[in-house]
């Protein structure tokens, strides 16, 4: 109880998130896999990637990677925790056509390399391309600040602010 009471900050915490592929965006709920479109992982956005570049989004930690190396965990300095998810069904790839550069606890900052990937192998063998970026761990937010972009270039372009309570 005292802690709680005496614990909490009263000063709000933001979180900048870059894009991580180059590509468009595409609303969560447009996604065609219900698991992202109803939230059901949490909150985010996607891309359709224009190249097989992913980069970190945000400073932080790599806690996650996937043993089928489509799929990479991260948390921020703040706390707050993504899941990119290149492409969908892409798991039963079994790793093909993926390439992480990234190892669990490594830390990173944005714009830094995680993984290469085939494009085209995705294209051909995978449901699509479109590729979720999801906020796991979405009970801590406050709000997401999407900002008005739609063509975006992998850690370079600022895609939204996310604040946590």
């Amino acid at each position: 109880m005292l802690r709680s009471i005496f614990g909490k900050k009263d000063k709000r915490t933001v979180e900048q998130l870059f894009a991580p592929l180059s590509g468009n965006i595409i609303e969560l709920e447009h996604v065609p896999d219900p698991v992202f479109s109803q939230k059901l992982m949490g909150e985010g956005i996607a891309i359709e990637p224009a190249e097989g570049k992913l980069v970190a989004p945000i400073d932080g930690h790599v806690i996650q990677v996937f043993h089928t190396k489509h799929a990479i965990g991260l948390r921020s300095e703040i706390g707050i925790e993504l899941l990119i998810h290149v492409g969908l069904e892409t798991v039963g790839l079994n790793g093909n056509g993926f390439d992480v550069i990234v190892k669990e606890g490594q830390k990173v900052k944005a714009g830094d390399p995680l993984m290469t990937f085939d494009l085209e192998l995705i294209k051909e063998k995978a449901a699509s391309t479109i590729s979720p970026i999801i906020i796991t761990n979405s009970d801590i937010l406050e709000r997401i600040e999407r900002l008005e972009v739609e063509s975006v270039i992998k850690g370079a372009t600022h895609i939204a602010n996310v604040h946590t309570k």
